[in-house]
């Protein structure tokens, strides 16, 4: 079978899939007297990114929906999706790119809702380096946090923008995406996000300049998504369906008061740079939401198409089939059989 009737099929299945979801009148309430225990695992510390959740819990959203969410903080940010697929955790944060590498090596897991719509991934660099658009790189040093997907990434763009990779050096700074650019080790950085290391910079005073991944070469995807284990998807649907749309409450909450949410988040979590998150969560919050029309959560089966066929061309996943039910919208609001 040739790639291109492989990548056909793709399509083809998540169009039907598509089509199958039907509307689905929900009532969210508790299914008996005693709440049911979540454990959630979330993708890296608590940020303005997780605002919803906080706020979800600060306004008993899934309380009211009969659950007793327990958030857990990874040590490494590699092991959420290894936790979950081995039935430590109920529920996981990850990132679109993490859901289908993780199926591609053989894990049971499929996207249930998306939490950021958009990427947040960018190349980011201080403002008197002068990089403004793709072709500013040529002969300057950027930096990555060492995931494949950034190099995919970093070539994607300048291929697209006719730059020659070999006339850009390309380090790994792994978590020092800020140290790095203030310490002129590197011109700019491809991993840091718009929403938080570019408001950092910002907030100490630097001028800063961003480029977006999918305007400048990179098929757009949604950087943040709850997942959960595929077999758990019929066999806990009334629970699951539960917690992802008493999580939308969260985020709906947010929307009406940013303030209230950004408050939850920090009585949360004391230790953050309540500054940060305060700009962050006002920078983030379209981006929490889908096109009018479409409930919280929403996911494009043609998005995700589309990403996972540029990860193949790409070689970061080898199984087409990795691609297929990456994700499901039917457990959303109005949504499912």
């Amino acid at each position: 079978m040739t790639r291109r009737l492989i990548l056909t099929l793709i399509a083809l299945l998540a169009t039907v899939a598509l089509a199958a979801c039907g509307e689905k009148k929900d009532v969210i309430a508790p299914s008996s007297a005693s709440p049911q225990p979540v454990s959630l695992m979330l993708d890296w510390t608590p940020n303005a990114d997780h605002v919803g959740l906080y706020r979800a819990l600060a306004t008993g959203a899934f309380r009211n929906a009969g659950l007793d969410v327990h958030v857990h903080v990874p040590t490494d940010p590699a092991t959420p999706l290894q936790l979950l697929a081995a039935g430590k955790v109920d529920v996981a944060i990850s990132y679109e790119p993490e859901v289908l590498l993780a199926r591609d090596k053989g894990l049971p897991i499929a996207s249930i809702g998306a939490i950021v719509q958009r990427p947040l991934t960018s190349i980011v660099s201080l403002g008197a380096r002068h990089i403004t658009a793709p072709t500013d790189l040529k002969g300057k040093t950027v930096g990555t946090a060492g995931i494949p997907y950034q190099h995919a990434y970093l070539e994607s763009i300048l291929q697209r923008n006719g730059v020659r990779p070999s006339s850009v050096h390309e380090v790994n700074v792994g978590a020092n995406l800020v140290g790095s650019m203030l310490s002129g080790r590197v011109d700019a950085t491809l991993g840091a996000y718009w929403n938080y290391e570019a408001l950092q910079l910002r907030q100490m005073g630097r001028r800063v300049n961003v480029i977006h991944v999918e305007q400048a070469g990179v098929p757009t995807y949604d950087e943040l998504v709850v997942v959960a284990r595929t077999g758990e998807i019929a066999s806990r649907n009334d629970m699951l369906r539960r917690f992802i749309q008493a999580l939308g409450r969260g985020y709906e909450s947010v929307r009406s008061d940013p303030a209230a949410g950004v408050a939850s988040l920090d009585t949360a979590n004391p230790g953050l740079d309540a500054r940060l998150q305060k700009a962050s969560v006002a920078a983030t919050l379209s981006s929490f939401f889908p096109a009018p029309g479409k409930p919280w959560g929403w996911q494009s089966p043609a998005q995700w198409t589309a990403y996972g066929q540029w990860m193949l061309a790409h070689h970061l996943i080898t199984n087409a089939s990795a691609v297929v039910g990456a994700e499901t919208n039917q457990l959303l609001a109005g949504q499912g059989p």
